[in-house]
């Protein structure tokens, strides 16, 4: 079984889906992540990398993203990249994942993939409140990609907020599951966990 996982960022995707996957069992669940696939631009500048708009759907390997979930669906192995977002570049290393009964995919672009969306069984969308999801994504770039406040606030003013109405919100309506995460996250595991015990095989 394959569940998408999509919404804006700072709505607590990743968070959701590390309990979706307690419940389902972490021994019987993968979690696959978009930003691993960000494509690989090694031929630019750190300058020139920094200048790309990473919350464009231009901006992901779906190709790459798509033919991984078809090889986990078919009981193949896959090496799947693993991308720095310090240096804006894929590492020469590579996570080995193994087939599992269970793959989360997760990421705010994927569901803007019509080839990859044909690939899930289920689609989540996780939504919060702007200003919510803003102090959220400043705690997470702060503390473990490198940024200054300065730098996300402005990101958000000049393409996060836009990049959002433009190709993430719309995607809603495709959702089997709606999550609104604005208050304590109990609320919205809550929900999951009563969704999941429907879908659970």
């Amino acid at each position: 079984m394959v569940i998408g996982f999509s919404g804006g960022t700072g709505a607590g995707k990743t968070t959701l889906v590390e309990y979706a996957a307690s419940m389902l069992g972490k021994e019987n669940t993968l979690i696959i992540t978009q930003d691993h696939y960000y494509k690989n631009h090694p031929e630019l500048t750190l300058k020139e990398c920094s200048q790309i708009n990473f919350d464009h759907p231009n901006a992901i390997d779906f190709e790459l993203l798509t033919e991984h979930i078809r090889l986990l669906q078919a009981g193949k192995n896959i090496r799947q990249p693993i991308y720095s977002f310090e240096k804006h570049l894929r590492e020469t290393s590579f996570t080995l994942c193994t087939p599992k009964r269970y793959i989360l995919v997760e990421g705010i672009l994927i569901f803007t993939c019509p080839s990859l969306v044909d690939r899930f069984d289920y689609m989540v969308y996780i939504e919060g409140a702007k200003d919510i999801r803003m102090q959220r994504r400043i705690a997470r770039d702060v503390a473990l990609r490198g940024r200054t406040e300065k730098e996300v606030r402005k990101r958000f003013s000049t393409t996060l907020h836009s990049m959002h109405d433009i190709f993430i919100a719309p995607q809603k309506q495709k959702a089997d599951l709606i999550i609104t995460n604005n208050t304590t996250i109990q609320t919205a595991t809550k929900q999951l966990s009563n969704w999941i015990k429907t879908i659970r095989t």
